[in-house]
């Protein structure tokens, strides 16, 4: 496919003038495009542009309320829930972020929960900013079901991942995520085997999956990617991986009150309607629970992790990507196409 090449800040305003050109207001756009571009930023394409236009068309197709205002409740001094009104994750978590943060440092540990909600991107980079205020950032996000319990066929859980966000010795405190804070690293995994954008990708471009990944519709192992969107999801590790899983389903669903994986709509396609599932962040001060010496600690595990010839800190691949695109990304230029349609 031809490919052309757009800055990170043009990404953005691509995305921002397509949510809006399909309905969604300004600040629920802006806040949907600043988590494309930190996908495209660091490499991490299955969340990125590819996003877009399932994002426009479920917007004009009032699968997601792209005019939406968050509701925050506070109904303890360390708990936050949010109802996202059936929209965008982003501008709900932007929403009840500050309140968290507040409680974090105020009570030691602050909870936010979403619910009403719909995908939220790339976790880690919510992680990532829970982190940058100096805090340690542990976030849960459940999905429409795709993975079938151990020695079952039909989909019970979402990809569920969960993210670790770990400071390095205090944040900068401005919150946008952007990656200009102190943060040692980042951990980021889905319950499956790979993340379901992944899979999508590779149906999009025609290509086939790893062995491993997924299973089809009469739970037998596939490469096709159409096959395997049909059937479910490999969980990673087995049955330890689906357990992962359904911890978050009970953290992000079913804490949060948001709609269970099982019965919630597809992220993707034309049919159902909102999704309305949620999320869960756990926002710790760490000197609160180590008495001041988290930061020794950390500093003592991670260099008994990288002293090791070939090992590595989680994240850091991502790291290696934020340098490669910052002079900009290469881009199908159909998909940039297909994205231009929606602006007004």
């Amino acid at each position: 496919m031809p490919q052309i090449t757009m800055t990170l800040d043009e990404i953005e305003k691509l995305a921002t003038d397509a949510l809006m050109g399909a309905g969604a207001s300004q600040i629920n756009a802006a806040s949907v495009a600043r988590s494309t571009w930190r996908a495209e930023r660091d490499g991490v394409r299955s969340h990125g542009l590819l996003y877009v236009p399932i994002y426009a068309e479920h917007v004009k197709g009032g699968r997601v309320n792209g005019q939406a205002i968050p509701t925050v409740e506070r109904p303890k001094p360390a708990a936050v829930r949010v109802d996202a009104k059936s929209g965008f994750a982003h501008p709900a978590i932007d929403a009840g972020f500050d309140a968290m943060i507040d409680a974090a440092r105020s009570q030691g540990v602050g909870v936010m929960t979403v619910y009403n909600s719909y995908n939220c991107g790339v976790l880690g980079h919510h992680a990532d900013r829970i982190a940058e205020q100096g805090l340690l950032g542990l976030c849960f996000t459940n999905a429409p079901a795709s993975i079938a319990p151990t020695g079952g066929k039909k989909p019970i859980i979402g990809t569920n991942p969960f993210a670790l966000g770990v400071p390095a010795g205090g944040g900068d405190g401005d919150g946008d995520g952007d990656g200009d804070g102190n943060v040692a690293f980042v951990i980021d995994q889905s319950a499956s085997a790979v993340a379901k954008s992944e899979i999508m990708l590779r149906n999009r471009e025609g290509e086939a999956i790893e062995p491993g990944w997924a299973l089809d519709v009469d739970g037998n192992p596939t490469t096709d990617a159409a096959a395997a969107l049909k059937g479910s999801m490999v969980p990673s590790g087995g049955a330890k991986g689906f357990g992962a899983g359904l911890m978050v389903e009970i953290f992000a669903a079913v804490l949060s009150g948001a709609v269970l994986g099982k019965d919630a709509t597809p992220f993707s396609g034309p049919v159902g309607g909102p999704p309305n599932t949620g999320q869960c962040f756990i926002a710790f001060n760490t000197d609160t629970f180590s008495g001041g010496t988290f930061s020794g600690q950390l500093d003592n595990l991670i260099n008994a992790l990288t002293e090791q010839e070939g090992t590595r800190l989680p994240g850091s691949r991502r790291a290696g990507a934020r340098a490669r695109t910052a002079a900009g990304v290469e881009v199908d230029e159909a998909l940039i196409e297909r994205i231009r349609a929606f602006c007004s």
